[in-house]
């Protein structure tokens, strides 16, 4: 009888234990995660200006003593915006995911964590996630020269 005890309480505690290290391991994952996110997801976009769904957190709005804005965006898989230009440039800063950038007439680049683009001013280009990752983006524009110009849908066969 008192083997069966033992028995008993020793799966027990093995059963309490692995439960323990399985809740820790996914709080472990859990604050790793929210750790590496370094500014908040933001707003669904709702405009015409993206194929796909993503997000934008404004960080600074442009304004009359300081022309810039800089938002960060949260592209889904397969997101991505219209082509489109900036009269004043736009510069990329990749924080997290993969990601494509390309330049009317130019290859599509792959953009991965780190990576940033300088987006020359008045030059149509596009850019968003990859076919399967989510990609984020601080995207630094200047309007001093005006507001970005909106043009086309980017077509199936230019995001693949």
């Amino acid at each position: 009888m008192k083997l069966k005890n033992i028995a008993g309480l020793l799966l027990f505690g093995v059963f309490a234990f692995s439960c323990k290290a399985q809740k820790k391991a996914i709080l472990s994952t859990e604050t790793a995660s929210q750790k590496s996110i370094l500014f908040g997801k933001g707003e669904k976009i709702t405009n015409t200006n993206f194929t796909g769904t993503a997000y934008l957190q404004m960080l600074i709005a442009a304004d009359s003593l300081n022309p810039t804005s800089v938002g960060n965006v949260t592209f889904e898989p397969g997101a991505r915006t219209k082509w489109h230009l900036h009269p004043g440039g736009q510069i990329l800063l990749v924080i997290d995911g993969v990601g494509y950038y390309q330049e009317k007439g130019q290859p599509k680049k792959i953009l991965r964590k780190g990576d940033v683009i300088k987006c020359p001013p008045n030059i149509q280009h596009w850019h968003g996630a990859s076919v399967d990752t989510y990609f984020v983006q601080v995207a630094i524009t200047n309007t001093q020269n005006g507001v970005p110009v909106w043009l086309e849908a980017v077509t199936d066969e230019e995001y693949k």
